[in-house]
């Protein structure tokens, strides 16, 4: 796996990108560096479908590190693209940087903020970032006499990595319970939930707000608002995301500001004191209450399928401070330029998504339309050369329009017109945005 910093040098031809992962984000993201400059050589590790029609997909899973590390040897690209947050947790990051690869994504130190919230809570709390009360607890009593000390409703969170899956709003002190027992005495979540926070709930609505850093100078992107929930209406069980739309009328300039200079300033300080400086895509989901933005969780890499509705709307280079932060030249803090007009997400899903998903059902896709892109986020080709189900999250369906009604009417259209068997997707993405300025036009 290792290799001689002095060993490697970048392909040295036209501009090479390895993207490490094989969902909607990592195909966002080679879409979004494919129209920054077209001659771009985009390999993919382990690809899907549709990162394949716009680069070169090589069968290494993203969690085998020193698979990736040998193949970016191999390949010698000029920047490597790190997705999903398991390989980061893991230290691939690392792994690249021992070797001398330009990569964009923190060490696994840094990773830390998303992969154990606990550690998240206890440094935000140690640098004054407004979040949520919480108690770490890793046996069912202690945290049952928690949740019983915040009231109803509280929200269970197991601390690890759980694929989105692992936080649980109760209503009622017997949900709490179960879900306690759940992830503390049944092993639900595995390792990820052998650790939890009972947490405080808060009411408001949430946003998420994606920042490309350095360690230092935080270039905060446009807002987007996810929709967690199964089914319309914000009803059902908890998922990865359901669909997400941007920009969000909440999210002013001085609201932003102010995340920036109480989220993420001190957040990136208290990683550097830490030992851990973080370099890359910070990601802070916040609530806004009636006391202000409060932090409910970090994550280190883009968001899904918040990228997939943003990304659209970018209309600067996503390559250049990407590059700069993994060659270490120094981001610039000239603001992002957006497009005018709306981007809507609507994710279709498998059958039995979120609990016991079913694979390998054969698809069926319309024809591509203009400002519309299907995203790939779990397929596969079968051994007749169809295209098959083989995750949750099957397609992001991103459509861009003039208003945020048009541009949720078109991404449910074309997410209806995909077929399988047992598919489901919503088609209220954007709801609350739209009761409050329905139909509404930006400047």
């Amino acid at each position: 796996m290792a290799a001689p910093v002095e060993a490697y040098r970048p392909h040295d031809a036209r501009m090479r990108v390895l993207i490490v992962g094989g969902g909607g984000r990592e195909h966002a993201l080679a879409w979004k560096l494919t129209q920054d400059q077209p001659s771009i050589e985009i390999v993919a590790a382990p690809g899907n479908p549709g990162l394949a029609t716009l680069g070169r997909c090589v069968a290494v899973s993203s969690d085998d590190l020193p698979g990736i590390v040998a193949l970016a040897i191999s390949e010698k690209p000029n920047l490597v693209v790190i997705g999903p947050e398991a390989p980061l947790a893991a230290g691939l990051a690392d792994a690249l940087r021992t070797v001398g690869i330009p990569v964009f994504g923190p060490s696994r130190g840094a990773a830390r903020i998303e992969s154990s919230k606990a550690f998240a809570k206890a440094l935000m709390r140690e640098a004054g970032v407004p979040t949520a009360r919480a108690i770490r607890c890793i046996d069912a009593p202690a945290a049952k006499r928690a949740a019983r000390e915040f009231g109803a409703p509280v929200v269970i969170k197991a601390s690890g990595l759980a694929a989105g899956k692992g936080v649980i709003v109760c209503s009622t002190i017997a949900e709490a319970d179960a879900a306690i027992d759940s992830m503390l005495r049944d092993d639900t979540f595995g390792a990820a939930g052998r650790e939890v926070l009972v947490e405080e709930f808060m009411e408001g609505e949430e946003l998420s707000l994606f920042a490309i850093t350095d360690g230092t100078t935080v270039l905060p992107m446009l807002a987007a608002q996810d929709h967690k929930r199964l089914l319309d209406g914000d009803l059902g069980p908890n998922t990865g995301g359901m669909g997400a739309y941007a920009p969000v009328s909440l999210s002013s300039s001085a609201l932003v500001d102010d995340a920036v200079e109480r989220v993420f300033v001190p957040t990136l300080a208290a990683l550097n004191a830490a030992g851990a400086p973080f370099s890359g895509l910070l990601y802070a989901g916040l609530m806004l209450t009636a006391q202000g933005p409060k932090v409910v969780e970090f994550n280190c890499r883009f968001g899904d399928p918040e990228t997939e509705a943003i990304l659209p709307l970018l209309e600067g280079s996503l390559l250049e401070p990407l590059l700069a932060v993994a060659n270490g030249s120094g981001l610039s803090d000239e603001p992002l330029q957006w497009s005018p007009g709306f981007s809507v997400t609507t994710v279709v899903v498998a059958s039995g998504y979120p609990e016991s998903p079913q694979k390998g059902a054969v698809i069926s896709l319309p024809p591509r339309e203009a400002n519309i892109h299907v995203f790939h986020a779990g397929t596969a080709f079968n051994e007749g050369g169809g295209l098959v189900t083989t995750g949750g999250r099957v397609f992001a369906v991103t459509a861009v329009a003039p208003t945020l009604a048009e541009a949720q009417r078109e991404s449910a259209r074309v997410a209806g017109a995909i077929e399988f068997e047992g598919k489901q997707l919503r088609r209220d993405i954007g709801w609350r945005e739209l009761e409050r300025s329905a139909g509404a036009t930006r400047d």
